[in-house]
């Protein structure tokens, strides 16, 4: 079984920046698509940004720019640099590993606030 635990979210004035960390239990990370979700009060869960084993990168379209994916495979962690947050980024983030089955985090809160 394979556990994921976010961290680094938080509470964030307009503009600032976070970066949400991702730690998986197993090695097989490394050998896993993993994605970034979130989902806002009342919403849907949505993709924000996925990475491939080999290191593709996807985002939506409204994070764009903004946003940065990355993964370190020796340290079985995945991260997410948020810069020039907005409000309509407070949400749930969840972190999603894909390695035969989906397999995915707690969440943790990220709050855009003033």
């Amino acid at each position: 079984q394979v556990q994921l635990v976010e961290s680094g979210g938080g509470l964030v004035q307009p503009g600032g920046s976070l970066r949400l960390s991702c730690a998986a239990s197993r090695s097989i990370f490394s050998m896993s698509n993993m994605g970034w979700y979130r989902q806002a009060p009342g919403k849907q869960r949505e993709l924000v940004a996925s990475i491939t084993n080999g290191g593709t990168t996807n985002y939506a379209d409204s994070v764009k720019g903004r946003f940065t994916i990355s993964r370190d495979n020796a340290k079985n962690t995945m991260y997410l640099q948020m810069n020039s947050l907005k409000s309509e980024d407070t949400a749930v983030y969840y972190c999603n590993a894909f390695f035969f089955s989906h397999y995915w985090g707690q969440g943790t809160q990220v709050t855009v606030s003033s």
